[in-house]
């Protein structure tokens, strides 16, 4: 019987903030590609797309017109993913194989800038900085609604994850109920902090720095690493050093530091490949219930 190698053996790894094991294959790495090669994109975008939804003083899908914004811009979702109806509830629904419950929530899109051609890895510091300065104010605003228990802020970047218009943007889902995977990282975040007294990112991360073997990016204030339970190529999570539950704890340093690895992070990723590459990315954060979250982390996805 050979000793286990973990670089070479299949084997399974834990992922502890949502209580769940996913499958290694390393040795599969090794195997040759004969699959689709991508072309490098040459197309070079307008600063101003007179036919873009969400460009400056454009009308968007509703026959509505953006205002000519110089910074950033936010508006409700024209094709939102939940509404902030009160819907009727039938009980019998809850009781066959075909379950479904209603849920009430508000979409909002986040134009990054007013140029159409820029992503984040493009966009100086302060411009970031001017973003993150947004998300802070929409988590306020939205957590503060009676009904709004999480406030989920994530950017879909490229065509082939599912974003519809290249202008920089992300989205904000404020929902009455925690997503699945949000609702498993605080029951297992929670869960540690009872037992520890110590986050589960904040002492994870420390065992992280000592091993220095998937550390990405390090500044002051954050790190960028591939996480050990990582299920997508190329994943990546940024995690703050300092033990803090939402985005509106950021001091002026740390959202310095989190626009700057922000900025690296997706630079890499589009030097890696020669090309401005699609991603999914979200941040999580502690529930906007009015309750205590001593145990919750800020990290992001």
């Amino acid at each position: 019987m050979k000793n286990f190698d973990i670089t070479e053996d299949p084997h399974r790894r834990f992922n502890p903030l949502i209580n769940e094991w996913v499958l290694v294959s390393p040795h599969r790495a090794k195997r040759p590609w004969q699959g689709q090669n991508e072309t490098i994109s040459t197309e070079v975008l307008p600063k101003h797309d007179p036919t873009c939804y969400l460009c400056p003083g454009n009308a968007r899908a509703n026959g509505m017109h953006n205002p000519k914004y110089d910074n950033r811009f936010v508006f409700e979702n024209d094709f939102a993913a939940m509404k902030q109806d009160e819907i009727m509830f039938e009980e019998d629904i809850k009781h066959t194989f075909f379950k479904a419950q209603p849920e009430r929530g508000i979409s909002r899109v986040v134009c990054f800038s007013p140029r159409h051609d820029l992503t984040l890895p493009e966009m100086d510091i302060d411009e970031i900085e001017n973003i993150i300065t947004t998300w802070k104010k929409e988590y306020t605003e939205l957590g503060n609604i009676k009904y709004i228990n999480y406030v989920q802020i994530f950017e879909n970047k490229g065509a082939i994850m599912g974003c519809s218009n290249p202008h920089p943007h992300g989205q904000i889902w404020a929902q009455s109920s925690l997503p699945t995977q949000v609702e498993k990282t605080q029951n297992n975040q929670k869960a540690y902090f009872d037992k520890n007294g110590t986050t589960l990112l904040a002492d994870y991360l420390k065992a992280e720095l000592r091993s220095g073997e998937r550390i990405v990016i390090e500044n002051d204030h954050f790190v960028a690493l591939v996480p050990f339970w990582a299920i997508w190529p190329y994943e990546t999570m940024i995690i703050s050093k300092r033990s803090f539950g939402k985005i509106t704890d950021l001091t002026t340093d740390e959202t310095g530091s989190f626009a700057k690895i922000l900025k690296q992070l997706t630079a890499k990723y589009d030097n890696l490949f020669n090309t401005s590459f699609p991603y999914s990315s979200g941040i999580h954060q502690s529930p906007t219930d009015g309750l205590e979250h001593s145990e919750w982390h800020f990290h992001m996805h």
